[in-house]
């Protein structure tokens, strides 16, 4: 027929010649010649380019690869000020601020700082945790992706003020794009003068280095990064020595989440007060949620600290019947949908008797089968336990197998597996060396108690 007369419109992809060197290699399988175009990060911003916005405020407005794009935008306005106050001036903002870690744990920041700069054993170090693999969390992705100058200027403002002159980036190792990006960043800024031996002429030197995660959940725990950092296998220390006395390299260091650092800009462009005034007396400033699951418009909001779980649900849209609404994300909690009351801060949600972890709000309507989901979770802290410590190691295992056998059951049935369930959550929560293990039933815990999972469908 007409087919068979056709030229081929390309050569056969089987007749490739090999590339030739490694980098070429590389190249080749990162950059396939049929790859489509990338959205761009401000896809993951419903708000994208909206007046207000403090930290995603360049996300879809500066092209991420342009420096000059950036200071055009307030870029190292920032750095300026912090070189004008001293490095004692910055922690002294920092901590009037509030601001406190927006990884999890919320430990206040300047705290953190002050603590690694009065150490008197050097070199000092600061790192950023960017192994962002909780479950559900994409915020610092869409930060590092959409605006990464913000972040290479975070650290050096945070460099300067522990004093430190050597930053490491652990970078997740699924990030190939939030990769090239920074690299790109840190390459330009180097080359002018933003970064290296003596940054914009005030004889302070810093430099940055990217080191890659290969993939493990348990290397964002602080002390494990750092042992993967130093080429040993991804597991936590037992603290203390905490790391601001002896953390990379058994030296002084500071350790900040990526949306922390990026918090940094806005309280040294806009002054402590104006910083503080934002959010409420305990949790200040802007946060960042990432919402999914079941909702019309997924992706990352910047809210105030203090906005309700329902504000936040009313701005994503929640289309269906809404059954639950995990906060936190693997490790964190379930809520129900009468609760949309729930202050999203710290202590609003420590008082709800729930997390709100790293910002992390997925939304199941009663399509989902929470059974199973727990089960995937219980899957994931069993992967994912790095096997170090008892308690963990074989309570996620057992954790899991509990949960298979009761993926039909209710009632008196599943009353035996639910005791034991609570046996092995109890162990786990106070044994575990690091949070993997301490949070690993937290999810299970809250589905069992608050939304009576293996309950009601025998009603059903």
């Amino acid at each position: 027929g007409a087919e068979a007369t056709e030229p081929p419109s390309r050569p056969y992809a089987t007749a490739v010649i090999a590339p030739a060197t490694a980098e070429a290699l590389v190249l080749a399988t990162a950059a396939p010649e049929e790859a489509p175009a990338e959205p761009g990060a401000a896809m993951a911003v419903p708000q994208a380019g909206q007046p207000g916005l403090t930290l995603l405020g360049r996300v879809g407005v500066v092209d991420p690869y342009s420096l000059d794009d950036y200071r055009a935008h307030g870029g190292y306005a920032a750095l300026r000020r912090a070189f004008d106050i001293g490095a004692a001036g910055v922690i002294r903002e920092v901590t009037d601020a509030g601001l406190v870690g927006r990884g999890g744990a919320a430990f206040p920041t300047g705290r953190k700082w002050q603590a690694t700069a009065s150490q008197p054993a050097h070199p000092h170090y600061l790192v950023c945790n960017a192994d962002e693999s909780e479950p559900g969390t994409f915020k610092d992705r869409v930060v590092m992706e959409g605006d990464p100058y913000s972040l290479i200027e975070s650290m050096t403002i945070a460099g300067y003020a522990v004093g430190a002159h050597h930053g490491y980036l652990y970078l997740r190792g699924e990030y190939p794009r939030a990769l090239r990006l920074l690299q790109n960043a840190i390459d330009r800024a180097r080359a002018r003068g933003l970064l290296g031996d003596d940054i914009l002429g005030q004889g302070y030197a810093f430099d940055i280095e990217i080191r890659r995660g290969a993939g493990a959940y348990i290397c964002g725990e602080e002390t494990a990064l750092f042992n993967s950092i130093e080429g040993y296998r991804g597991e936590p220390r037992s603290k203390p020595p905490f790391p601001v006395e002896q953390g990379l390299f058994g030296k002084p260091t500071a350790e900040n989440n990526v949306e922390t650092l990026i918090n940094v800009l806005p309280i040294l462009t806009g002054g402590a007060q104006a910083y503080a005034a934002i959010g409420t007396a305990q949790s200040t400033g802007p946060k960042l949620f990432c919402v999914s699951g079941n909702v019309s418009r997924p992706g990352i909001y910047e809210l105030p600290f203090g906005a309700t779980l329902g504000e936040l649900l009313d701005l994503a849209g929640t289309p269906g019947e809404v059954r639950a609404i995990l906060l936190g994300g693997a490790a964190g909690g379930f809520v129900r949908p009468d609760e949309r009351d729930i202050p999203l801060t710290f202590e609003g949600t420590r008082a709800a008797g729930t997390t709100l972890g790293s910002g992390v709000v997925l939304v199941m309507d009663d399509t989902v089968q929470l059974p199973r989901m727990l089960l995937r979770i219980a899957e994931f802290f069993r992967d994912e336990s790095c096997g170090q410590c008892v308690p963990c190691r074989v309570g996620t295992v057992r954790q899991e197998e509990a949960l298979h056998r009761i993926q039909d059951r209710t009632g008196a049935e599943a009353a035996g597996d639910i005791a034991l369930l609570r046996e092995v959550g109890r162990a786990m929560k106070d044994a575990s060396i690091c949070g993997l293990g301490q949070t690993a039933w937290s999810a299970v815990e809250s589905a069992i108690d608050r939304l009576d999972v293996f309950e009601s469908r025998g009603a059903k």
